[in-house]
């Protein structure tokens, strides 16, 4: 698939201060999110943004990773599929829904007669948090300007969030995926002339967990396709 080869691993270096300190009165945490949302908005295509999060120092995730996690995919594409923070598989390729959930993801889309080169791929965030936790409120606020701007560079026509983190943080509801999921909805993203239709399902690794699991997928795996075909129809 297209989209920029992942870079070699990232030197590892002493940390840096806690976001909680303060230099010249400004927050760190606040310098860091604005530091993001400056290099992001730089970026003009998929391959500069790839190289501005990878060379990005205010964020401490990117220390701990092994590679930032490449989009992979051409741009701009009818479809972004948007997945859960990195895991150890996708830490270590650098790509997207890398290992056994992009290996049921392949399956997912086959039944709907889909490929990965049907639409792009990115995680919510390109670095995996250590031990693969949950990353903190402060890293998500430092990393979604990067996410904003992945959006508004593919200019999808749709947008698949799939999984509890990137179905929260770009539809602004608390509640989990098993309510968030079954229906489009129209999301605003900065930087995005018109607001952008989302629908939420269950990310690859979630599938096992229960039969309803498994049947809340094949419904929403339905309804995409029945969406897809309707656009084709009226292009």
């Amino acid at each position: 698939p297209g989209g920029p080869p992942p870079p070699a691993p990232h030197p590892h270096r002493a940390p840096p201060r806690p976001a909680t300190a303060t230099e010249d009165g400004v927050p760190l945490i606040d310098r860091a999110v604005q530091q993001a949302t400056e290099a992001a908005a730089a970026a003009h295509t998929l391959a500069a943004l790839h190289a501005a999060m990878a060379g990005f120092t205010a964020c401490p995730l990117r220390d701990t990773a092994t590679h930032t996690v490449a989009t992979v995919g051409e741009a701009p594409g009818r479809l972004l599929l948007i997945g859960e923070p990195p895991d150890a598989a996708e830490d270590r390729s650098g790509n997207a829904f890398a290992g056994p959930a992009g290996d049921l993801l392949d399956r997912m889309l086959a039944s709907i007669g889909l490929t990965r080169a049907d639409m792009l791929l990115a995680p919510v965030i390109p670095w995996r948090p250590p031990g693969e936790r949950p990353p903190s409120a402060t890293e998500l606020r430092i990393c979604t300007p990067f996410l904003h701007r992945l959006i508004v560079l593919a200019a999808p026509r749709k947008v698949i969030a799939m999984g509890n983190m990137p179905a929260r943080l770009l539809t602004g509801d608390a509640t989990g995926i098993a309510r968030l999921r079954g229906r489009w909805r129209d999301v605003t993203i900065p930087g995005q002339a018109a607001p952008i239709a989302l629908l939420p399902m269950r990310h690859p690794s979630q599938i096992g967990a229960s039969p309803t699991a498994r049947r809340d997928a094949w419904k929403d795996l339905l309804l995409l396709r029945t969406t897809l075909d309707n656009d084709k129809a009226t292009d």
